[in-house]
């Protein structure tokens, strides 16, 4: 152990340069530079307000996440519980005190950025999980006792966020959760009965949602039952996916985005405009670039030598899986509109500034994965 930590003492600032991993980044940059021409087409071809911003902001947290590479992973360990409270006292205050938009109070004005701090949760509820399994037993994971502790861990902010109201940003909190809870170890039969327990009390659960999620799951049943209300933005997006074919309609020629057909073209439903002009091609080249920043995140968790560091990288690299699939799923109907960016490429700062924190501290497990925590 102290020779690990020797070890990381000991490299210089161009050993842990050359210890970063190219094909991350590459892959980080690509979707980046997608994720700006994707928003300079949502702006009418010119360099206006989304594509302006969209670019600042991934620049930025760009090199911020480059800077927090450096900081050793013990240093993310020694910050889990830490972390998770700050970001649930962020939550209680944007609840009382935050900036309303359409219903929802959901954003602290920062002034230099509309802070969403349900986005930082779902990393800092992974960051806090791989820091409570790290020195477990695996006989004892599955012990009442540690297995009552994370299901509070993961229910308060999950109800937090349901209070503002966001439900689909507290069921992504709530399969990040899930997700590192089940790679530490936990019995699969937990799950299964979870599920069981779910599925029957869902009609009592409805009937606790607001009218416009009611109607959200209504919609997904049946699109057509409101074709120019609820149900449009779902059958415009599944016209621009299809419209799209196998080549697409060509880099600033999609008529569903241009028309004005399409509404949050440049948040949540990037995809669809991204699939409509570069086909079913440029989407399947999309999801090649997200498989192999997923793989690399897996593979540097699979080096680490603290189970720390793997069970975040493990925990971290399933949930951009899970946002990628329920955004896609979302925009092609499969499953009912839940308000879920994706990764990278949707217009918003939160998303962004907390999707680089979470590669960074990948690439701290890379850089530092010689290293053993105590």
């Amino acid at each position: 152990m102290l020779r690990q930590r020797i070890y990381s003492d000991q490299l210089t600032f161009f050993q842990k340069v050359r210890s970063f991993d190219i094909t991350l980044i590459i892959s980080i940059l690509a979707l980046g530079i997608i994720g700006v021409i994707a928003m300079y087409s949502s702006d009418g071809g010119q360099f206006s307000y989304y594509t302006v911003g969209h670019m600042i902001r991934f620049g930025v947290f760009f090199l911020l996440m480059l800077i927090l590479s450096f900081v050793k992973i013990n240093f993310w360990h020694a910050l889990g519980y830490f972390f998770y409270v700050v970001v649930v006292l962020l939550l209680i205050y944007a609840s009382f005190y935050g900036i309303t938009v359409s219903g929802s109070q959901r954003w602290i004005n920062l002034y230099i950025i509309n802070l969403q701090p349900s986005e930082l949760m779902k990393i800092a509820v992974i960051i806090c999980f791989a820091k409570y399994y790290h020195r477990m037993q695996l006989s004892n994971v599955n012990k009442f006792k540690n297995l009552l502790s994370p299901i509070i861990i993961l229910v308060i902010p999950i109800l937090l966020v349901l209070s503002q109201p966001d439900l689909g940003t507290s069921i992504l909190i709530a399969l990040s959760g899930l997700v590192v809870i089940w790679l530490s170890g936990v019995n699969i039969k937990y799950f299964i009965y979870s599920g069981l327990v779910f599925i029957v009390s869902a009609p009592f659960v409805i009937s606790f949602l607001k009218p416009y999620q009611k109607l959200r799951i209504l919609t997904f049943f049946d699109p057509e039952r409101d074709p120019l209300g609820s149900g449009y933005q779902i059958i415009q997006s599944k016209i621009a996916v299809g419209s799209g074919g196998m080549w697409g309609k060509g880099f600033l020629k999609g008529t569903q985005s241009y028309l004005e057909f399409l509404p949050e073209k440049h948040t949540d439903f990037i995809f669809t405009l991204f699939s409509e002009e570069f086909g079913f091609i440029g989407s399947i080249a999309l999801l090649i670039i997200y498989s192999i920043m997923i793989y690399r995140i897996i593979a540097i968790g699979s080096i680490a030598r603290s189970f720390f560091a793997k069970l975040y990288c493990y925990g971290f690299g399933s949930a951009i899986f899970i946002y990628i699939v329920v955004n896609m799923c979302m925009v092609l109907g499969l499953v009912p509109i839940v308000g879920s960016p994706l990764p990278i490429m949707s217009y918003g700062g939160s998303s962004m500034l907390a999707t680089m924190i979470g590669l960074s501290i990948v690439m701290s497990s890379k850089i530092y994965s010689r290293q053993l925590i105590s």
